[in-house]
């Protein structure tokens, strides 16, 4: 099994910024992507930015030139870092690891992280 456990929401102003972090510990036999979805009230949960390990990164097209999604896969550590925040932004953030457990011929999974809520206030 794999556990995500993520840090770094909060509260802030129109303008501010936030930094979240996400680490995933367990039987990894090796992480292929990790990144972050969020889910507002009453909406589906969507991309927000993800990273492979080699470096290949997407980002949602809102949060293009504001949010970067930096990683440390030798620690399975991913860092999102969110700036010039929106109130469109506020929502519950999860964090996503796709992996392969214990052996390189076990298929790949997705874990996802309990969410920690972002909030952006006007």
């Amino acid at each position: 099994q794999v556990q995500l456990v993520e840090s770094g929401g909060g509260l802030v102003q129109s303008g501010e910024s936030l930094r979240l972090s996400c680490t995933a510990s367990g039987s990894i036999f090796s992480t292929v992507a990790m990144g972050w979805y969020r889910q507002a009230p009453g909406k589906q949960r969507e991309l927000v930015a993800t990273i492979t390990n080699s470096g290949d990164s997407n980002y949602r097209g809102s949060v293009y030139g504001r949010f970067t999604l930096s990683r440390d896969f030798a620690n399975n550590t991913v860092h999102l870092q969110m700036n010039s925040l929106k109130p469109e932004d506020t929502a519950v953030y999860y964090c996503n690891a796709r992996v392969r457990l214990a052996t390189p011929l076990r298929p790949l999974e997705d874990y996802w992280g309990q969410g920690t809520q972002v909030t952006v206030s006007s």
